[in-house]
């Protein structure tokens, strides 16, 4: 006979012992945090396109909060060196306020998710909050909304993580897994009239970013035949006259972007369901070049591929490098996976709500790891710039539904996670007080490594120093 899972009440009783490992007022503690800052972005920076980790370090360079996000590396070591409760489940892995955004889901409905899952890596539940709440008050602070606007901001993040997990922990398994937050729901539960103005814009603005909008931004078209312009250091040809590759890079020393990508698309294509890969058969692929993403993949191999079927429409296809997630030599679980693109297309699987069809791992030259996806599919992301305290507010506490929604979903550990939790502040206002307290540890690590960038230990390149390189 099937043994029979614990009740509710014996899963939430579970969860509740976890206190025992550590209490909730414990969880303001920042790790040991005496290390050298310099030498851990040095090692994540190791394997990189060589020519652009100085952009990578440039684009870090622009606040604390820029900071932050290319440094997951970071306060990955930091809570490594902490207690934690124990309670073990799919982490993102970096869960700070801009990984999360707008897409559309294969029935074309636009939700609202985590977007990023290239840390993804199975870990303590509270790491993913942490990181979380410790981005909301070095954005808040880098926005000077002052320090009791960005302990709330944290704090309402947390609180809104507590209440949704505690809602999950009452549901069944698949009432969980069929959890959607979608724009029209937010359009609910924002108060602001500003937050829900953006949502409106969002759904609005949705609807337009296309790959059929997309192509005219990014190609040429001659006789039938697309390619990708280049705009380097965003864009550019890997055997093209702007690229940034040196001499010694093994990819340059193929000789044509066919010896990049042929095996790679082939082997990409192989892990698709068949229905999709019947689909992507009707696309002939016309160009390939290099992209530069984000603050923290700066640097890291990212190709795009441009595809048009046979009316001419057309679809761009992204291969991102996974490499080892930062959280990997810091926790106690071990990852399963000998492939990190199949780590990262698992973990995003099993956190979103749902996934691009076209969502899928391979292995290019020299046995780097990839995942590939679209490109563009109605991707939104939020102008953090622009926000207000109390705009800021209202969106950390729909990324906390968000990733208390992931959580439930991943781990089934609803239950558990609502229970040590408990119903009281104690756990919010203890990771209200770590945010504001790591947030100070960021400020200090920023500044070393401002004044290593300053004095020439450390260079660090702007998008517009490498654009003008190019400028005749």
């Amino acid at each position: 006979m099937a043994r029979q899972p614990h009740t509710l009440t014996d899963r939430i009783a579970l969860g509740r012992a976890s206190r025992k490992q550590l209490q909730r007022s414990e969880h303001d503690d920042i790790g040991h945090v005496h290390r050298d800052p310099l030498a851990l972005l040095r090692a994540n920076s190791a394997g990189r396109v060589e020519g652009l980790v100085p952009l990578r370090y440039g684009r870090m360079l622009a606040s604390p909060f820029t900071f932050f996000r290319g440094s997951a590396i970071l306060q990955a070591h930091d809570l490594g060196s902490s207690a934690s409760t124990g309670l073990c489940v799919q982490l993102c892995g970096d869960a700070h306020l801009s990984n999360f955004g707008g897409f559309a889901t294969p029935e074309r409905n636009l939700i609202f998710d985590l977007n990023d899952f290239d840390e993804t890596h199975p870990g303590p539940w509270e790491w993913d909050v942490k990181r979380l709440a410790a981005s909301l008050v070095v954005a808040s602070r880098h926005l000077r909304h002052g320090e009791a606007a960005a302990q709330e901001a944290a704090y309402t993040a947390v609180a809104s993580y507590q209440q949704r997990m505690a809602e999950y922990a009452q549901l069944g398994m698949l009432e969980v897994w069929y959890e959607r937050i979608t724009f029209e729901r937010l359009l609910k539960v924002v108060d602001a009239p500003e937050a829900r103005k953006r949502v409106k814009a969002g759904m609005s603005k949705a609807g337009g970013r296309t790959h059929e909008q997309l192509l005219p931004k990014l190609g040429n078209e001659k006789h039938g035949q697309w390619t990708i312009r280049d705009a380097p250091p965003a864009v550019f040809h890997i055997h093209g006259s702007s690229t940034l590759f040196g001499a010694e890079d093994d990819w340059l020393r193929l000789g044509s972007g066919d010896a990049i990508i042929g095996k790679l698309y082939k082997d990409y294509v192989g892990t698709l369901s068949a229905n999709y890969r019947q689909l992507l058969s009707q696309f002939a692929r016309h160009d390939m070049a290099f992209k530069v993403v984000g603050v923290g993949s700066v640097g890291t191999r990212c190709l795009i591929a441009l595809m048009v079927d046979a009316q001419g429409k057309p679809l761009f296809l992204q291969f991102k490098e996974a490499r080892r997630s930062v959280l990997a030599d810091y926790v106690k679980v071990k990852s399963p996976y000998q492939h990190e693109g199949r780590r990262v297309v698992d973990g995003q699987r099993l956190m979103q709500a749902a996934s691009d069809i076209f969502l899928g791992w391979t292995s290019g030259p020299s046995g780097r790891h990839f995942y590939g996806r679209q490109l563009r599919d109605m991707k939104l992301s939020a102008d953090i710039e622009l926000y207000d305290a109390h705009l800021l507010k209202e969106y950390g506490k729909v990324c906390g539904w968000v990733l208390a929604r992931a959580h439930a979903k991943a781990s089934g550990m609803a239950p558990e996670i609502s229970g040590y939790i408990g119903s009281n502040d104690s756990f919010a206002e203890a990771v209200a007080r770590y945010a504001a307290r790591y947030a100070d540890q960021v400020e200090r690590d920023f500044e070393h490594f401002a004044k290593a960038c300053r004095s020439g230990k450390v260079e660090a390149r702007t998008d517009q120093d490498y654009a003008a390189d190019f400028t005749v």
